[in-house]
């Protein structure tokens, strides 16, 4: 079992001891992101917490992969503002909004501006692997005024 210990939070948005990561492995049957990264604060260091936080920074025009998942997500904006795609809705997000993403529902975090776009998410330790939309539920998303243009879809096989 893992001890108590402190992450220091830097200026430059990483924390002392957490390394940047890849935001995925990526390669051929991966949903399509760029221009993210992430840093696991808490979670797969040997604590026995149920819940897992990490951060994860998307740099100007990046995005996060559209998918869906059984878990679900506690999103917290911490730097800069940006667009997340939630189930059939599209939320603007800034510093200090708190975004829940509902089990199953289709996500996806945007940068559509001008500087980085960094928040917090917290998910159980334990949990299923990402999904990718169907072509129906890509059809459904591009046929809504509420999301149409307003994500970057990718169709399992494409």
């Amino acid at each position: 079992m893992s001890k108590s210990r402190l992450h220091k939070f830097n200026p430059d948005y990483t924390w002392s001891a957490v390394a940047r990561e890849a935001y995925k492995g990526g390669g051929a049957g991966q949903p399509a992101f760029c221009g993210i990264d992430r840093q696991t604060i808490i979670g797969m260091k040997g604590e026995s917490a149920k819940f897992h936080v990490r951060y994860f920074e998307v740099e100007p025009g990046g995005h996060s992969s559209l998918e869906k998942h059984e878990h679900e997500h506690a999103v917290i904006c911490v730097r800069g503002s940006g667009r997340a795609l939630a189930g059939d809705k599209v939320f603007e997000v800034g510093f200090m909004d708190a975004l829940y993403v509902a089990p199953n529902e289709p996500h996806q975090l945007i940068n559509p501006g001008t500087e980085p776009f960094g928040f917090i998410c917290i998910v159980d330790a334990e949990r299923d692997r990402p999904k990718t939309l169907g072509e129906e539920e890509i059809k459904k998303l591009d046929e809504s005024e509420e999301t149409r243009g307003k994500f970057i879809g990718y169709i399992e096989g494409d």
